[in-house]
């Protein structure tokens, strides 16, 4: 298996803060709001950021008002961008990290697909891809990334299809459960790409074999949830849900350090609700969002729906794997 495929890129695509110039908390703007305490305008220092590039609050990021910054992640870009010769902190290298954070997430999730082992056109897509991230700077800052998901999403549906065949599942894509009740539901095999799921309660449900696509799972109770051999869940849309030790976690994935230790069943409390939540729309397009920026990369912890396959649907951000540089 070559470096640039298979789970040898997979440990690339995990961040390392401490190789990291703190890109994320200089390059990316992010608003005031439920997710950060202040406005930060892209190309400015969080006044959180040490002069080593260590962020000062990183043990109470959540109760600090920064709940964005423990959902946020680079997938591995910041350190990539950081080690590029001939770069220096400032405008060119912000646009790059940029353009290769959501490049290193199409990587993510074609990783994922390839290791299914259904689609050869993975393989080739990341090689293409990393070939285009390791070339020319001002060719990559021009890149369009929408492009790109038109031509990953139909790779990433083909492995759905094939990985759910025959287990029966639900299509719940794009569908509005916010809130809704589902504890203990048998969702396995379903397909919620893209599916708004704020404040659902899937405490004890079994989504083995579920497609999460850009599903939003902001404070989704996942408790002693079965989540193995999930699909395209990524570390930053589980950063944004709850969860215990109960929870059971993909092998790719970390469980959230701001989870809760494990409860006895029955006796987990109400799902909590999320008053003033703007419900959000989808539009009508493929497969469900990715990622979770707008357009113009904003950061904010939401690790929600976003732009994917020529879908328009909008929030402001994701979350990483990784953490904010500590």
């Amino acid at each position: 298996m070559s470096e640039t495929s298979g789970q040898g890129s997979a440990e690339r695509l995990r961040a390392d803060c401490g190789s990291c110039a703190g890109l994320c908390c200089v390059a990316l703007p992010f608003t005031a709001s439920a997710d950060f305490a202040v406005d930060k305008s892209a190309g400015k220092r969080c006044a959180n950021l040490t002069a080593e590039n260590r962020c000062s609050i990183h043990a109470r990021l959540r109760e600090s008002g920064f709940t964005g910054c423990s959902v946020f992640d680079c997938y591995g870009a910041g350190q990539r961008v950081t080690a590029r010769e001939g770069l220096a902190p400032g405008p060119e290298m912000f646009e790059v990290f940029r353009v290769t954070r959501q490049l290193h997430e199409l990587l993510w999730l074609l990783t994922e697909a390839e290791a299914a082992g259904y689609d050869r056109e993975a393989g080739l897509l990341i090689a293409e891809i990393d070939a285009l991230v390791e070339g020319d700077a001002d060719v990559l800052r021009g890149v369009g990334v929408d492009a790109w998901r038109g031509r990953v999403g139909p790779v990433l549906e083909r492995v759905s299809e094939r990985v759910r065949s025959g287990l029966g599942g639900r299509d719940l894509r794009r569908a509005d459960l916010m809130g809704a009740r589902l504890r203990g539901e048998r969702l396995r095999g379903a397909t919620l790409r893209g599916a708004l799921l704020i404040a659902a309660d899937l405490r004890g449900a079994d989504l083995r074999q579920v497609d999460f696509l850009g599903a939003d799972l902001r404070d989704t109770d996942l408790r002693g949830a079965d989540l193995s051999g999930s699909l395209f869940l990524t570390q930053p849309q589980l950063n944004a849900a709850r969860g215990d030790a109960t929870t059971t976690v993909p092998d790719t994935l970390t469980r959230p350090a701001h989870w809760l230790p494990g409860t006895p069943p029955g006796q987990h409390e109400a799902p909590r609700q999320v008053r003033g939540m703007p419900r959000g729309k989808a539009t009508a397009g493929g497969g469900g969002g990715v990622g979770g920026r707008n357009g113009n990369e904003q950061r904010t912890g939401r690790g929600g729906r976003g732009k994917w396959n020529g879908g328009a649907a909008r929030r402001n951000g994701t979350g990483r794997p990784g953490r904010p540089a500590e």
